[in-house]
């Protein structure tokens, strides 16, 4: 049964699954190439030039991690979920079965961003008093996406009305906060659900913070 929906997982998000799996592979090269050479970046520029590439990490933990979880229960949705109805096992290991699928399908771009960031440090020539980091990002790299994964497919695997609701919130949330800067009050509403939710404890903490591949 595992290897059934596997496969129809993989059919359903092969191509955004390969396209960021090549990503996850190349983006840790590329930003070194401007340590090598005859004439090696200074620290401050390599670091600058780190911190601008440190923003696709995150986001494209997150892209893959809501591509995947929607891709998921996709299928399900539009035959309004008669095929896990049938199947001879209860549903909460159908639910595990389709989770467990995802996250076997999500360990390909999690291995490249490991292999992209060990092949990036070994060949980038440092200055002196920065150090590679590659497992430490490719770590938090793979629990972003297990968080990314996990919260959008617990939303997916709602009805199309508990989605709705859920977008719903954020967009009165968002309304309410420009409605209030365009009357200049002073109502921190985004900023402050922006912070509980980012900032430690909050769920998404994890796509927060320095994700720098090389840093002091």
């Amino acid at each position: 049964m595992f290897r059934v929906i596997l496969q129809s997982q993989w059919k359903w998000s092969r191509l955004f699954i390969v396209v960021a799996t090549v990503a996850a592979f190349a983006v840790p090269i590329l930003s070194v190439q401007s340590t090598g050479g005859a004439d090696p970046a200074l620290p401050g520029e390599l670091l600058s030039t780190m911190q601008s590439w440190s923003v696709i990490y995150p986001t494209l933990a997150g892209a893959l991690g809501l591509l995947t979880a929607m891709r998921a229960w996709a299928s399900d949705h539009s035959g309004r979920h008669v095929y896990a109805l049938v199947l001879p096992l209860p549903r909460w290991r159908y639910v595990l079965l389709r989770f467990g699928a995802g996250l076997a399908l999500l360990a390909g771009p999690v291995i490249a961003v490991t292999l992209g960031a060990l092949f990036a440090t070994k060949t980038a020539t440092l200055p002196h008093g920065l150090h590679g980091y590659p497992l430490g990002l490719a770590l938090r790299f793979a629990l972003a996406l297990l968080v990314a994964y996990a919260v959008f497919f617990a939303v997916s695997s709602g009805t199309a009305r508990t989605a709705g609701m859920f977008i719903a919130a954020i967009g009165i949330v968002a309304a309410v906060q420009v409605l209030a800067s365009a009357a200049s009050i002073d109502l921190p509403i985004a900023q402050t659900a922006l912070r509980g939710i980012v900032d430690w404890p909050g769920p998404l903490a994890i796509f927060a913070g320095r994700w720098m591949l090389i840093d002091v």
